[in-house]
């Protein structure tokens, strides 16, 4: 078959959460550029649901995407995908007012919010200096089993039809006569509607497509697990410097899971760490922690992609109303897959909101906006 209703670009989280979604109502293929889906940020994702990571209009998308993770529709996976972790935003003093603006965002919401001490810095993590003495805890945060939840979109997608072709990177495309006609690595492909789901590449496929950019970029991210000169708990929640300049976690078998939470600017490419950013990583670490790394047991890096308002973007091109943009969704488009692609397979299917997504403006997500 070569001709299909819709044709998703980049079989990562986004589209292989979108094609899952239209699977069964719409004939749909699956364009992916590498030898395996989610090589890039799917496959090297932080792996976790925080209901504040991304700011307050991320947020509803997340929290609209909970309940679906903890409890996938019967058939689609054994079990929940979210596990306990917890999330502490820490500060010194000069940073009370960063945590109070931080406060004040979210505190209309349903998140809850516990102001914490010294003392309950402590109880949660017994080896940082005296002077993080404030932050928020955020209790809902969980760990996600990214594999899972995305081999079980790819498995639940081709279960009902849909055509997963990898080594097909798109070439050329052009729209003529009611339908797009794709030249990628594999073979032609025809289809009704052209899904941009392809993450750092998102405005490289728009300009093949011959669809003006949004000026989506591309920044690395760089992440390391270390061992300690004390055993880490399992327990230890994520805590993230209210400032943006670390976060660390338990990476489960007694060592850290840590980040500088750099934003290099980057080409979209097969990104490796760099070493500068590995040391950086490990010096704001021992900055503000007693504790020592004795050993890096693993680096990677891996691509987050924007758009200009720091927004995803979820719908059709306002100049080229065939080609649909799903994509600039930072480093939160794992949380946030369930509720998007449910967005998503409705704006292409003509349907309207659901329990899921009712309550999301999806206006603030819209391509017209950057026109």
């Amino acid at each position: 078959m070569t001709h299909f209703d819709v044709a998703i670009i980049g079989a990562g989280m986004a589209g292989a959460s979108v094609a899952a979604e239209l699977a069964g109502q719409a004939s749909t293929v699956l364009l992916e550029a590498e030898a395996q889906p989610g090589y890039h940020a799917t496959g090297r994702s932080a792996a976790f649901w925080s209901e504040t990571y991304g700011g307050p209009h991320v947020q509803p998308l997340t929290t609209a995407s909970g309940a679906w993770l903890q409890n996938p529709p019967a058939g689609f996976h054994e079990s929940g995908f979210l596990s306990p972790r917890g999330e502490v935003n820490l500060g010194r003093a000069q940073d009370q007012h960063a945590l109070e603006v931080f406060a004040q965002k979210f505190g209309t919401s349903s998140i809850p919010l516990e102001w914490l001490d010294r003392p309950g810095i402590e109880a949660r993590c017994d080896f940082l200096k005296p002077e993080w003495d404030r932050g928020i805890a955020v209790p809902t945060c969980a760990d996600i089993d990214v594999a899972a939840l995305h081999q079980s979109y790819l498995r639940a997608a081709k279960k009902l039809g849909t055509d997963l072709r990898c080594s097909s990177e798109i070439q050329s495309a052009s729209y003529s006569g009611g339908r797009w006609t794709l030249e990628t690595a594999s073979g032609p492909v025809t289809a009704g509607i052209l899904v941009n789901a392809a993450g750092a590449w998102a405005d490289k496929v728009a300009a093949i497509a011959g669809v003006a950019p949004i000026g989506i970029r591309a920044f690395r991210r760089t992440m390391l697990e270390v061992t300690l000169d004390r055993h880490v708990p399992q327990s230890l929640a994520l805590h993230i410097d209210i400032q943006g300049k670390f976060y660390f976690k338990s990476d489960g078998s007694g060592g850290l899971l840590l980040s500088p939470h750099d934003e290099t600017v980057t080409p979209p490419q097969d990104v490796a760490p760099e070493e500068i950013d590995i040391a950086l990583a490990i010096d704001r670490f021992e900055r503000i922690s007693e504790a020592r790394v004795v050993k890096l047991r693993h680096k990677w890096a891996g691509l987050r992609s924007f758009t200009p308002d720091r927004l995803p973007v979820y719908g059709f091109d306002k100049l080229t109303p065939t080609f649909f943009w799903h994509a600039g969704q930072g480093g939160f488009g794992i949380q946030t897959a369930p509720a998007a692609a449910r967005i998503a397979a409705q704006n292409i299917l003509g349907k309207s909101s659901d329990d899921m997504t009712r309550n999301i403006d999806t206006a603030l997500y819209a391509p017209s906006r950057f026109i």
